[in-house]
């Protein structure tokens, strides 16, 4: 990994976003056929923009169908049920869950964890990803090819909305809500990142049981979210030694902020870079 040191520029300007964000509960079709739906799912606002004649309901009722299995808020949910030692034989969408947690617990040597003593069981380091990729799947499904699902920042991007133009996703400035640090273009690939103003507070060190420390931010590409969203939950619970051991992962690049304000990033991200300010 090339480890790109820099000290942070806070005033470095930035452009808008790169795609406009329609209001919730909004769809607009354009008259190239094109259409935007944006609603309120699992907490959070989650875009589709999809170039191809295909129907958006069904991803958006199978984030619905997810939330009441698995949101840990809700107590008659199964995870919650799960939890409380009540479910005598789980379903197949949680026994597959529970295999994810489990990988990335093993192979992050117990930062990631979805058991931390004292607290209910809580997967939801993975089951955004995985929910967001597998509703994006039912799209593909349906014939899609050229669609971008945005969920609550984390995105699955297929194929390229013009000829010749990727997808443009912004990575978020971690300390400024109005500032991006640099913009990446993607086809047929997920970004996901855990960062201190995306319940970066909230992510814990599976290891110690205290507050993740070291990351300001780390940002994940790989060609699937649920891999993306969970090597960057990982990344960002480990720390600073988060940084190489997510760029050691197949198939993952990253983007990363740490706690001095230096930008490490993949040396294979610069195909990717639109924009740096860094």
């Amino acid at each position: 990994m090339r480890q790109v040191i820099d000290r942070w520029r806070a005033d470095a300007p930035v452009d808008s976003s790169p795609t406009e964000v329609p209001q919730v509960g909004h769809s607009k079709t354009t008259h190239s056929g094109d259409m935007r739906h944006v609603e309120q799912v699992m907490g959070m606002p989650v875009s589709v923009d999809v170039r191809d004649p295909v129907d958006v309901a069904p991803l958006y009722e199978d984030l619905r169908r997810v939330d009441a299995r698995f949101s840990p808020f809700k107590p008659d949910s199964e995870v919650s049920r799960y939890g409380r030692g009540e479910v005598a034989e789980v379903s197949d969408e949680l026994a597959e869950v529970l295999g994810i947690c489990s990988h990335y617990e093993r192979i992050s040597s117990g930062a990631f964890t979805a058991t931390l003593p004292g607290r209910p069981f809580d997967p939801c380091g993975v089951v955004k990803g995985w929910a967001v990729q597998r509703a994006a799947d039912l799209l593909r499904k349906q014939g899609a090819t050229r669609f971008c699902v945005n969920a609550g920042g984390d995105v699955v991007a297929a194929g390229e909305p013009e000829p010749g133009r990727p997808w443009l996703v912004g990575i978020r400035h971690p300390e400024l809500a109005d500032r991006m640090c640099a913009v990446l273009g993607v086809s047929d690939l997920a970004v996901a990142t855990s960062a201190t103003y995306e319940r970066g507070e909230h992510i814990l060190d599976g290891r110690t049981g205290l507050q993740a420390r070291g990351l300001l931010s780390v940002t994940v590409v790989a060609a699937d979210l649920t891999t993306a969203d969970c090597v960057a939950t990982a990344a960002f619970a480990m720390g600073r030694h988060g940084v190489a051991w997510a760029d050691a992962q197949p198939g993952c690049l990253i983007f990363a902020v740490d706690a001095d304000h230096v930008v490490h990033r993949s040396a294979g991200l610069d195909r990717h870079l639109i924009a740096d300010v860094t």
